[in-house]
Order: C-alpha cells, then sequence, then structure tokens
C-alpha cells in the first residue's frame, strides 16, 4: 500500500520503511540488487533493445576528430562568404525563403559556387591535404569512368558540393560535423545533398539544430520536428 508508480513519468516511490523512489532502473536495482550496468542490460533484453558498447577515443583519434572539426569550421566561413558574394541567392533566401540576416548569422548559411575544385583549390592552397578533404567529406573521390574523368581537374577528387546552398550540421554540442546542401538550380539532382558517412558524421545520429533547441526544449517540455533544413 505504500508503494506508488506514475506511469505519466515512468517513476516510482516507496512511502513505507525504505522511502527511496527513482525510475525503472533504480527500481530494478534495489529490488535484485544489480548495479546499473547490470540493471540496463537486463531491461535492454527484455525490451529487444541493442547496446552498443562504447568505445573511449583515443588521444590520437580525438586529435584527428578535433583536426576535422577545425577544417569544416574553415569551410563554413568559406562558404559564408561565397553566399554574401553571390547577390542571386541572397536574394533567393531574403526574398523567396524570407530568411533575416539574423537568421542565415544564426544558422551559418553559406553558398558553394560552381565548378568542380575552388574547394579543393581554396583549403589546398592553405595546407590542407587532399585526403583530409575527401575525410571531411567536402571532397569527393573520382571514379575514372565517371564523366568527372573528363574535366580538367587533375586531382583525384573534385568538389562534393556544387552550386548549392550550405546548412552547417553541428552535433548536440554544438561541433560542426558536417553539410547540408540544397539545390539553387531546379534542374540539378538530387535536391538535397549531405555529407557522407565520416569519422564524426552519422546522419541518423545528428538532428539539426538540436544544439540550438536543447534549453528551449526543456524549458517548454516540448519539441517540434520537421522536415528539411
Amino acid at each position: 500500500p505504500a508503494f506508488v508508480v506514475w506511469p505519466e513519468t515512468g517513476t516510482w516511490r516507496c512511502f513505507g520503511a525504505c522511502n527511496e523512489g527513482g525510475d525503472i532502473f533504480k527500481f530494478v536495482m534495489k529490488r535484485e540488487g544489480l548495479d546499473f550496468k547490470e540493471a540496463l542490460n537486463k531491461l535492454a533484453a527484455r525490451a529487444g533493445v541493442q547496446l552498443d558498447e562504447f568505445q573511449r577515443e583515443t588521444p590520437e583519434l580525438k586529435e584527428a576528430h578535433e583536426h576535422l572539426r577545425v577544417l569544416l569550421e574553415d569551410a563554413l566561413v568559406y562558404y559564408r562568404s561565397q553566399l554574401f558574394n553571390n547577390n542571386t541567392v541572397l536574394t533567393y533566401l531574403r526574398e523567396k525563403r524570407g530568411l533575416e540576416d539574423a537568421t542565415i548569422e544564426t544558422f551559418g548559411l553559406g553558398y558553394a559556387p560552381v565548378g568542380y575544385d575552388n574547394a579543393l583549390k581554396h583549403f589546398t592552397e592553405r595546407g590542407y591535404s587532399e585526403q583530409e578533404l575527401i575525410d571531411s567529406g567536402l571532397l569527393t573521390v573520382r571514379d575514372s569512368e565517371s564523366q568527372f574523368s573528363t574535366q580538367s581537374v587533375q586531382s583525384r577528387s573534385f568538389d562534393r558540393f556544387r552550386n548549392r546552398i550550405m546548412f552547417p550540421i553541428r552535433d548536440e554540442n554544438g561541433k560542426m560535423a558536417g553539410f547540408g546542401a540544397r539545390i539553387v538550380d531546379p534542374n540539378d539532382i538530387p535536391k538535397f545533398l549531405n555529407s557522407p558517412e565520416t569519422p564524426i558524421f552519422t546522419k541518423g545520429k545528428i538532428l539539426y539544430g538540436l544544439d540550438r533547441a536543447r534549453k528551449p526544449i526543456r524549458t517548454v517540455d516540448q519539441a517540434v520536428i520537421v522536415e528539411g533544413y
């Protein structure tokens, strides 16, 4: 009679001798004498949830990932400068999409210019290697049999993003992870193009804008999820 469960919050409280409470994990830990990890595994097995083992980053791997993030921050600045040098795209964002300059600034919107080696030349001239640009997702490796092999580009890769509006994608902690890109020319395909899977970007594990929305979500206890950037 002294034990109460609140289904809407998934919590419980014992008003008897123990005078304790908590969530489902705390309940299983106390009832069965388990630690948190054991309770987590037991409940995951019961619910049919597969738990991925956490792998701690080595110092070397962490440094490599941070280097890629720095490169992506530099890319954000590069694409942003390209946007403010292109009145056509700026007008489209302001007048056709109704974006204020403050919004464009806040979300770091940019523009990838037409051409296959603009980013390649820009960043290699600043000391980045072609492999680093590939690892970050800014370049795509050329297929020797593809149409791009006939281009004047002499390297083994070309710019992944061309003539597209650029949306920086950050993880929940605000760290750069990749880009989403939307067409300017309606005849181009696909309409949206994301960074490929990289050591720091997995599309299915990142929710765009969550880094800015976390506090408001907590404040109003509500999240609104919409399609597209």
